[in-house]
C-alpha cells in the first residue's frame, strides 16, 4: 500500500505520518513524491496564525471525498522545536481522522505511537493536572479513546498503590542482568539470544565478564551509598546456564551489591520450561529468590512447534507444579495473542488451561512483527489472525483476567503490533512486578549488565534519559566488558555527582 502525501515537504513529518499509515495498512509506504502513482493520495496542509494552528486533510476516493479540519490554540513554547511538536500533533490529528473516515477503522490509541502511554499520564498528574483534565488532554491532544484512558488510569492507580514512593526512587537504581542464551531461538524473538548447545566456551567467557561487571558496579554503588530497588535476570533464558553457574552468579550478586536485604524484588526469568530442574530451583531457594517466569505463550502444541519452542505443553504444566511445590510463591506466565494459526478458539483454550494453574501474574502480549525476527523475514510462512479477531482475543483476555481477580498494572506498546493494540501485565493484587513498573515508567536509572543488556540512565534532577548498550554478540562482549563497565561508571559519576560527597 503506497500513500502519497501532497502539500507537505518538511521531511520531519514523514516518519510520524508513516507510523500512522502503518496503523491502517500492512506493508505500507508513505512518501511526499507526487510524481509516482500511489494507492491513496492525501492532501494535507497547515498554518500557524493569530495564535492558532489550523490543519486539514482530504482524500478523494472515486466519487467519495473524505475531509477533516481542526483549529487548535498555540500553547506557550520556548523554542521552534516545541512549536513544531504542536504542528506535528495537529497534522497527525487530521491525518489519522481522515484515514479513519476513509477506512472505517477506528484507532483506539488515536495517533499515539509511543511505547509508554502510562508515562504520559503520570507526567500530567505530576504536573498538577486533575484526573479529569489529564483525561481530556489525552482525548483532545492524541484522540485516545475513553476505554484506553480508563485502562491507563487503572494502571497508574495500581502502580501508586503498589509503590507509593514511585516518584521518590530516582536516587536508587534497578539492575537488569542479561543472560544471552536459550535452548533454541523462537521465531518471533529479536532479543540477543543464542542457542546454548555447543557454546560452553563462550558461556564460560561471558560469565567471567558478567561477574566482573557485577563486582565493579556493586563496588561503585557501595562506595556512593546508592541502594538497589529491584534486580531482574532476563535474556535469553537465565536458567539456560547450569545450576552451579547460577549458584556462583547469585553468590557474586549477594557479595557485591549493597544492602541486598533491602532489595524489594529479585526476578529470574525461567521462561523456557525445558530449562527448569529441581537443582536450579534449589539454587533459587538458597538465595531467597521466589519470583520467576514460566512462559507457556500458548497451550497449543502445534503452535509451539511452529514458533520454535522445543518443549511440550505438558512440560510447561509439569514444571509449573514442580516450581510451586518447591516454594516458588510468585510465578509469572506470558501468553501471546495472534500466534501463527491461532484464532479466538485457540486463545480461549489457552486461557482455560491458565485457569487450572492461576499464576500470581500474567502478561498478555500481542504479537509484534519485529524487523529482525524470523517471523517477519518469512511472513508468508506464518499466517496470523486479522485485526477483528485479534481485538476479540484481547477483549477475551480483559474479561478473563477481571473475572479471575487479576488487575492490570503495566502496559506498553510496540511498532508493528497486531491490531494496533498493547501488551498488558496483570497480577493478583499485591503480586505486581516492581521491576516491570520501573522499566515502563522510567522514574529511575536501570543499569544493564551482561551481553546485550541495555542501560537507561535517568538524571535524578532533570529526568533526561541517556541510553547505553552492551554488545549483543557474546564474542564482542567477552572482548570489551571492561571498557563497557568503565563507560557506565563514567555516566553514573556524572548523574549522581551531587549525591557523591567524596
Amino acid at each position: 500500500m503506497k500513500i502519497i502525501v501532497k502539500g507537505l515537504s518538511d521531511e520531519r513529518f514523514l516518519r510520524p505520518l508513516g507510523a500512522i499509515t502503518n496503523l491502517f495498512f500492512e506493508d505500507s509506504e508513505t512518501t511526499f513524491d507526487t510524481s509516482i502513482n500511489g494507492d491513496i493520495t492525501v492532501e494535507i496542509g497547515y498554518s500557524v496564525e493569530d495564535k492558532l494552528i489550523k490543519a486539514y486533510a482530504k482524500i478523494e476516493d472515486g466519487d467519495n471525498v473524505f475531509e477533516e479540519g481542526i483549529e487548535k490554540e498555540v500553547l506557550s513554547y520556548s523554542n521552534l522545536k516545541e512549536l513544531f511538536t504542536q504542528e506535528k500533533r495537529a497534522v497527525s490529528h487530521v491525518f489519522v481522522s481522515v484515514l479513519q473516515k476513509q477506512t472505517g477503522v477506528i484507532q483506539q490509541w488515536g495517533f499515539l505511537t509511543g511505547v509508554r502511554p502510562t508515562k504520559l499520564l503520570h507526567k500530567m498528574l505530576l504536573n498538577g493536572d486533575s484526573k479529569d483534565t489529564a483525561h481530556e488532554k489525552l482525548r483532545e491532544q492524541y484522540l485516545i479513546s475513553s476505554e484506553k484512558i480508563e485502562l491507563m488510569q487503572r494502571i497508574v492507580d495500581r502502580q501508586l498503590t503498589m509503590i507509593p514512593d514511585l516518584y521518590e526512587l530516582k536516587n536508587e537504581v534497578s539492575i537488569y542482568i542479561g543472560i544471552p542464551f536459550c535452548p533454541t531461538k523462537c521465531a518471533y524473538c529479536t532479543f540477543p539470544a543464542y542457542a546454548i548447545n555447543g557454546k560452553q566456551g563462550s558461556v564460560d567467557s561471558f560469565l567471567g565478564g558478567l561477574h566482573y561487571e557485577i563486582r565493579e558496579i556493586g563496588s561503585w554503588l557501595k562506595d556512593n551509598g546508592i541502594n538497589i530497588t529491584t534486580v531482574y535476570y532476563g535474556g535469553g533464558t537465565p536458567t539456560s546456564i547450569s545450576a552451579e553457574e547460577m549458584d556462583m552468579l547469585y553468590e557474586e550478586m549477594v557479595q557485591s551489591f549493597p544492602n541486598v536485604e533491602k532489595i524489594r524484588e529479585i526476578t529470574v526469568e525461567a521462561g523456557r520450561p525445558d530449562t527448569i530442574t529441581p537443582e536450579k530451583l534449589d539454587v533459587l531457594n538458597k538465595w531467597n529468590i521466589d519470583r520467576i517466569s514460566i512462559n507457556p505463550q500458548s497451550y497449543i502444541q502445534e503452535t509451539l512447534k511452529a514458533i520454535g519452542r522445543h518443549h511440550t505443553v505438558e512440560e510447561t504444566i509439569e514444571k509449573f507444579h514442580l516450581a510451586r511445590s518447591m516454594g516458588m510463591n510468585n510465578i509469572n506466565m506470558d501468553l501471546i495473542i495472534g500466534l501463527p494459526g491461532e484464532g479466538v478458539e485457540e486463545f480461549d483454550y489457552t486461557l482455560s488451561e491458565t485457569k487450572k494453574l492461576m499464576p500470581e501474574s500474567l502478561t498478555v502480549h500481542t504479537l509484534s512483527f519485529k524487523r529482525a525476527s524470523e517471523m517477519t523475514k518469512n511472513k508468508q510462512k506464518y499466517k496470523v489472525a486479522d485485526r477483528d479477531e485479534i481485538t476479540q482475543m484481547m477483549n477475551h483476555a480483559t474479561s478473563w483476567t477481571e473475572e479471575h481477580g487479576y488487575v492490570p498494572y503495566y502496559l506498553y506498546r510496540m511498532k508493528n503490533i497486531l491490531g494496533n493494540l498493547e501488551n498488558v501485565g496483570y497480577s493478583l493484587p499485591g503480586q505486581e512486578s516492581i521491576y516491570n513498573i520501573m522499566i515502563m515508567e522510567e522514574q529511575q536509572s536501570i543499569i544493564g549488565l551482561g551481553c546485550g543488556a541495555a542501560s537507561k540512565f535517568v538524571d535524578p534532577s532533570s529526568g533526561k534519559i541517556t541510553q547505553f548498550a552492551n554488545p549483543k554478540e557474546p564474542k564482542a562482549y567477552n572482548e570489551n566488558y571492561i571498557h563497557y563497565t568503565n563507560e557506565k561508571i563514567k555516566i553514573l559519576n556524572e548523574l549522581f555527582s551531587s549525591k557523591i560527597t567524596h
